[in-house]
């Protein structure tokens, strides 16, 4: 595993919990998709969530975000209960940015059209916005393909563009799904050097899932394995590895990060 991350943050942040999911259940049909499953999320954190296909891990973001509704169990940020909240008003008063695995643009409006019509939405000071806008563009060079169609642009460069997106509301909290999912060894590395530094400089809470073990637990404080919708390990990269539950559910028994 290369070393994206300088420091992980560990328990000297562990009573201050920006997000917290608190005994949480959701069954699709007669499927139980979560079972009491709580997880928390502290302040300035990146945390990472594996398992195996199926277990939840979306469906934990689309009820962070308000798309989903549990069954039972409650939705902290900042130790407010956020559930009366929908998806919009959630967003804006709580600043959560999400950046889903497909999608997230408009496929026929060029990148910079793209931000302005987000930026509108979101930012009401005109100044402010084209400020916002061309700061965006500079951080994730994208001054090259400001004129370009989203539909046309590369894998990498589409994921650049819904970062920039989530990250036009200012959020506080950043949901990633699968964000390295079909992209080049050199794509993931630039996206994980993109996600320290919204941690480091932007002071975002970060939170992301994705198949690719090794490229999530280079970048990120803590990974928590879900299995049976619940959480059963939650431990730093190199504990969690060692960590027999998650070697037998998930890793196996030969699994390394470097």
């Amino acid at each position: 595993m290369s070393n994206i991350k300088k420091f992980r943050i560990k328990s000297f942040k562990n009573q201050d919990i920006i997000l917290k999911l608190d005994k949480i259940s959701l069954k699709y049909g007669k499927r139980l998709i979560l079972d009491n499953l709580t997880l928390e999320l502290n302040n300035g954190q990146i945390m990472g969530l594996l398992g195996p296909n199926g277990v939840g891990k979306t469906t934990i973001f689309n009820i962070i975000t308000g798309l989903v509704s549990p069954d039972f169990g409650s939705i902290y940020i900042n130790s407010e209960d956020v559930k009366k909240y929908p998806i919009y008003k959630r967003a804006l008063k709580y600043k959560i940015g999400f950046v889903p695995q497909h999608g997230g643009y408009f496929h026929n409006m060029t990148v910079n059209d793209n931000l302005r019509a987000i930026a509108e939405i979101v930012i009401e000071d005109k100044n402010l916005r084209t400020e916002k806008i061309n700061s965006l563009i500079s951080k994730f060079e994208l001054d090259p393909i400001r004129d370009i169609k989203a539909n046309n642009l590369s894998g990498g460069q589409k994921k650049k563009l819904v970062i920039s997106l989530a990250l036009l509301s200012d959020p506080k909290i950043l949901l990633l799904d699968e964000p390295f999912a079909a992209l080049d060894v050199m794509t993931i590395k630039l996206l994980q050097n993109i996600i320290v530094d919204l941690q480091y400089n932007n002071q975002i809470s970060i939170i992301l899932c994705d198949h690719q073990a090794r490229d999530l637990l280079a970048c990120v404080d803590n990974g928590a394995i879900i299995q049976n919708g619940k959480v059963i390990v939650k431990d730093t990269p190199t504990n969690l590895i060692k960590n027999i539950e998650a070697q037998k559910v998930y890793f196996g028994d030969s699994f390394k990060i470097s």
